[in-house]
């Protein structure tokens, strides 16, 4: 079965040093959480992690930022404040994740040698 297909909305914040991308769950959210900041992050984030692109662009592949990254651009390892600071200036893309076939059972059928 696919997997796959889903609309994709992440920020991107392009750094002195990197870029750095977080994955929120919609603009909409996002929008009512610039507009009101009492709302909490975790309803405005998708996965409490920042990631960094190494400058190869933000469709490329990203890695987990390093606590050293996030100091070094942002003056804080605190994930928190490096989010908000990437939500309030970064700059929002929406996409769709490509599908994705997998294989369920490799247990089964000719793709074993018996």
């Amino acid at each position: 079965m696919p997997r796959g297909n889903a609309q994709q909305t992440k920020v991107v914040y392009k750094g002195k040093s990197d870029d750095f991308v977080v994955y929120v769950d919609s603009i909409e959210d996002l929008q009512k959480w610039k507009k009101d900041s009492s709302i909490p992050l975790a309803q405005v984030v998708n996965g409490w992690k920042v990631f960094c692109t190494h400058k190869q662009g933000a469709q490329g592949i990203m890695d987990e930022a390093s606590k050293a990254n996030l100091s070094d651009e942002f003056g804080t390892a605190d994930e928190e404040e490096v989010m908000k600071k990437i939500l309030q200036s970064g700059s929002p893309q929406v996409g769709v994740a490509s599908e994705r076939q997998g294989d369920t059972n490799i247990s089964k059928g000719a793709q074993v040698a018996h």
